[in-house]
């Protein structure tokens, strides 16, 4: 029988985090709900005393809880440097840098991401000591600031959206340095180059993963790649995680076993590694709460330690909550908590299950990823839209080489301090492990059901909640059965492998379509039966093949890249790919190289030669049931740029269609300076649909848009995007006009249909 007493207690914990969280927009109801548990945990403890110290203890640690959020937000609240930024007032500050700086790429500027904790403010002439918490945003100059160093610099405060910092600050100037950082943080810096450069000449997917599995370092990681991850449940591997810690400080205790060290001495060798290890990948809340994980992970090793490991769960939760009761409302800390509590509470009866006509590791290998897949699924599918169907056999096959490939990768670094050739042996071997983990992401996800939409409604939720709780408890008596549990597995492996139908999709009448590539274009006009001219190709070739599948697309008799950043010409292999296309246009400007030498390789291997736009500006071309006029660039427009892409979108292709009575705009990325051309060149335009050019940022000629008069609005755009895409100041006036506005990373791949009845679309 388990000791569900700690556990209980982190449950507590984690609800007075949740009401806390919940009483700045709901006070009432927030009151409310405690007087109710309250009263319930009193009624409780009279009716069953033998419940009585745990109701007691569950109830003070919700409060108290509740009580240490309270404090953090009244700190906050009137704490100087909080009060300076809700008047938006200009600073001088000192504080030391407390994360690596993140590049932040926005439509017209990229800037440096850290967070650093303010020592000293100057502001509306006073100067205060204070030791609160703020975002600093800043130029190129901020990118290499170790972390540790004491900077001084000035800019302005305002109120950030952060709980857990003070405010935003807008640094003006470069840092000013004050002091460099301790020896410590010195010598975190050198080990995290060292695993760096132990891996530098190796390819640049495994270059990336190598740092990302050792110390949470996934800077190098490209969007293609993770994406490939986060569609098969590997996305653990590419940041810290308490597997990252668990294998490295379990590694550090076998050392230690084998140098000899027993007893007691065993926990302080633990403690030091768990220090270490934190100290490698930055005191960062996440890399806290990852500590935290990975001391549970290293109890489940020991005797009892399934037990063990459930207690130190439930106060890890209860530590965490009392330090920080934010982290109730973080994703990643839920993720955390319940992947651990799956593979303690249903790991054993699965794997017990399975053992009976399966070899015990091979059992074990199947159990673990499953009950900790299932355990976070509600959650993904919340935050996602998406169910993994491919994540348990991704861990499956991903799981033997990253023990070999963390700890290959830490002796790479390590090595690289003391003899340089060493470091790159060791930082070779794990490069090869990681290659199999890169291989085994992109081939399952490449699979046909990698994963399942599913919506992020209550209903849809609670539907995905009550199966997993299902599932959770039967199929230990399912799989205990050779027959059945080889049938269940065998199954899911079809359910991967074929690509099923989806009912009612596209619908027989589609006309336009916008495929959800994530954050880009790729959008399909119909011409004939299994025939497109498709219009930009997405970042990433496999979502923009899946589209053109389902649709039915097998000919493309036009291709038009409206310009070459990567976000449209990625994903351009996916048109080629088992179709045929008869031309290629482009805009005039050739420019990004990259993107142009990716289109001109796709076009060479299928034999077709990619041309500027080639009709006259203004003119019409009939390609099947459409019409296509060229409304941008101009004919005298330049055909070089910079080399940097910076003035590709303004250059990129306008073109209105004309398809059974109705009109549609696609306008790629152009700038309002493009938009406010076109609407002299072509007074009194109007259209009913609209693609929003740029993913809706919010640099639009606003006039413009609205003057179109569509009656229907998409932006193309990509879920949890960096670029603040797409923004309410583009998309509330369109909406406010009468509008019908939709986006993709809300309602997918938009279907826009004329029937009977008129224009419509179909959203799935």
């Amino acid at each position: 029988m388990r000791d569900l007493r700690l556990p209980v207690l982190g449950a507590c914990a984690w609800v007075g985090g949740l009401l806390a969280a919940v009483s700045g927009h709901a006070a009432e109801l927030t009151g409310a709900l405690i007087l109710v548990i309250v009263t319930a945990g009193v009624v409780l403890a009279l009716r069953r005393p033998s419940l009585r110290p745990s109701v007691v203890a569950g109830l003070a640690v919700l409060l108290t809880v509740l009580a240490v959020a309270g404090l953090r937000v009244d700190q906050v609240r009137h704490d100087p440097v909080a009060q300076l930024a809700e008047r938006g007032a200009m600073a001088d500050i000192v504080g030391v840098v407390t994360s690596d700086p993140r590049t932040v790429v926005e439509a017209h500027a990229t800037q440096q991401l850290l967070r650093l904790k303010v020592r000293r403010a100057t502001g509306r002439g006073t100067t205060f000591a204070v030791n609160v918490p703020v975002i600093l945003l800043g130029d190129a100059s901020w990118s290499h600031v170790p972390l540790g160093t004491t900077v001084a610099t000035s800019g302005r405060l305002v109120a950030a959206d952060e709980s857990d910092v003070a405010a935003l600050f807008l640094a003006r100037d470069a840092p000013h340095r004050v002091a460099e950082p301790g020896p410590w943080w010195r010598a975190s810096g050198r080990l995290r180059a060292s695993i760096r450069d132990s891996v530098s000449h190796r390819p640049p997917a495994e270059r990336a993963i190598v740092p990302a599995l050792v110390d949470g370092d996934e800077s190098r990681v490209d969007d293609a790649l993770a994406d490939d991850f986060r569609t098969t449940g590997l996305t653990h591997l590419l940041a810290v995680s308490g597997t990252n810690l668990t294998l490295v400080v379990g590694f550090l205790l076998l050392v230690a076993r084998w140098a000899g060290v027993r007893g007691r001495w065993l926990p302080v060798v633990a403690a030091i590694g768990i220090a270490g290890f934190v100290l490698l990948a930055r005191t960062e809340p996440s890399v806290l709460r990852a500590a935290a994980m990975g001391s549970v992970g290293l109890l489940a090793m020991g005797h009892n330690g399934r037990s063990r490991a459930l207690r130190g769960l439930g106060a890890a939760v209860v530590v965490l909550m009392l330090l920080d009761p934010g982290l109730a409302t973080s994703a990643g800390f839920a993720l955390s908590v319940l992947a651990t509590a799956g593979i303690l509470l249903l790991g054993p009866a699965w794997r017990d299950a399975l053992a009976r006509w399966l070899p015990l590791w091979l059992a074990e290998a199947i159990a673990v990823p499953a009950a900790a897949q299932l355990a976070c699924t509600p959650l993904i599918a919340v935050i996602s839209g998406q169910v993994s169907v491919v994540a348990v056999l991704a861990n499956l096959l991903a799981e033997p080489a990253v023990g070999p490939a963390t700890v290959l990768g830490l002796l790479g670094g390590l090595g690289g301090l003391v003899w340089p050739l060493s470091g790159r042996c060791c930082g070779w071997l794990a490069s090869w492990c990681v290659a199999w983990i890169v291989a085994v992401a992109r081939h399952t996800a490449a699979l046909p059901t990698a994963a399942v939409d599913w919506g992020t409604g209550v209903v849809a939720i609670g539907v995905l909640t009550a199966l997993t709780v299902v599932v959770g408890l039967y199929a230990p008596r399912l799989l205990r059965h050779r027959g059945v549990g080889a049938t269940c597995c065998l199954s899911l492996v079809v359910a991967t492998a074929v690509r099923w139908p989806t009912p009612g999709w596209p619908p027989r009448d589609w006309v336009y379509a916008v495929c959800n590539v994530g954050q880009g274009d790729g959008t399909a006009l119909r011409v004939g039966e299994h025939a497109a001219i498709v219009v930009d190709a997405g970042p990433d070739p496999r979502p923009m093949d899946a589209c053109l599948d389902r649709l039915g697309v097998r000919q493309v008799p036009l291709f038009v890249l409206t310009h070459f950043h990567a976000d449209h010409v990625d994903g351009v292999a996916a048109v080629f790919d088992g179709r045929r296309v008869d031309q290629v246009w482009t805009t005039r400007l050739q420019d990004p190289p990259e993107g142009v030498a990716a289109l001109q390789q796709a076009a060479r291997a299928a034999g077709v030669v990619p041309v500027p736009v080639p009709a006259p500006y203004g003119a019409t071309v009939r390609v099947g049931e459409v019409t296509l006029q060229v409304l941008w660039p101009l004919p005298d427009s330049p055909t070089e740029g910079p080399g940097d892409g910076s003035t590709a979108n303004g250059a990129s292709v306008v073109l209105l269609a004309r398809t059974h009575g109705i009109r549609i705009l696609l306008t790629g990325d152009v700038e309002p300076e493009g938009q406010e051309a076109i609407a002299r060149a072509v007074p009194g335009l109007g259209v009913d649909v609209l693609k929003i050019p740029h993913h809706g940022s919010r640099y639009q000629d606003e006039a413009w848009l609205l003057g179109l008069h569509p009656r229907l609005a998409i932006a193309s755009v990509g879920a949890d995007n960096d670029y603040g895409h797409p923004a309410a100041s583009t998309l509330d006036p369109l909406a406010a006009a009468g509008v019908r506005v939709l986006r993709t990373d809300r309602d997918g791949s938009v279907a826009v249909t004329v029937g009977a009845h008129g224009l419509g679309y179909a959203a799935r």
